[in-house]
């Protein structure tokens, strides 16, 4: 997938899985989060977004929401927003408009 820098340094990677784009601490622990499951064959929810604690203030949230919109835009496919930060991200990033069926 992608990989993410940190202000550490350190860098998280993206791992996908069908619905879902995530990062994993050194230790395995879930750091971040988007998840869309499917509504149909075309359109998918992005219902969820997280973020550690730990990891706050750093755009993290952002860069997934970034990587799933590049992904359903890849799979020409569409997103239901009822997560309130992609509801946020989207209003403010137009250019993904094309994806959204519910734009802000």
């Amino acid at each position: 997938m992608a990989y993410y820098k940190k202000k550490e340094g350190l860098i998280l990677e993206w791992k996908q899985e069908k619905n879902r784009i995530f990062a994993e601490n050194e230790s395995g622990r879930i750091v971040a989060e988007v998840t869309f499951p499917d509504i149909d064959e075309q359109t998918v929810n992005i219902d969820h977004t997280f973020v550690d604690d730990s990891l706050q203030g750093q755009g993290i949230a952002g860069k997934l929401m970034e990587a799933a919109a590049a992904l359903l835009r890849q799979q020409n496919r569409k997103a239901r927003l009822t997560c309130s930060y992609a509801v946020k991200w989207f209003d403010n990033h137009p250019e993904y408009y094309d994806i959204c069926i519910n734009k802000p």
